[in-house]
């Protein structure tokens, strides 16, 4: 099948999928007017990299996994390497949130000092 149809029977984008050959997720074979061809199996890769995707993955994160990206990966019970990866993100993502808040108690902080000094107001010119 050709990209158009892999994208609209996953719910993608081709250039999304492009995106996920070029990360090297899923494999085409060039048709000899130079159109990328895709195997009824790449329906079901795409669509658990989606899932993945949305669950908080990265697609660096899913390289480790393609053996697993061919079956219904959402109903299996993951290995331990698939937990290890799930738990790196995720202490990535934690340390990212707190990164996040505490550069919003910054800004409360000086919305707050702001108000004490509304006599003194900062001019842009």
């Amino acid at each position: 099948m050709r990209i158009g149809e892999l994208a609209q029977r996953t719910g993608s984008t081709a250039r999304a999928l492009r995106h996920y050959e070029q990360a090297g997720l899923i494999d085409s074979e060039r048709a000899a007017n130079g159109y990328r061809e895709y195997g009824a199996s790449a329906v079901v890769r795409v669509r658990n990299i989606r899932a993945l995707v949305g669950a908080g993955l990265t697609l660096e994160d899913l390289r480790p996994l393609l053996g697993c990206l061919d079956g219904d990966v959402l109903s299996r019970p993951p290995s331990e390497r698939v937990l290890g990866i799930v738990r790196e993100r995720l202490a990535v993502l934690e340390r990212r949130i707190a990164a996040q808040t505490e550069a919003r108690d910054r800004l409360v902080a000086v919305l707050a000092t702001v108000g004490q000094r509304a006599d003194r107001p900062c001019t842009d010119g």
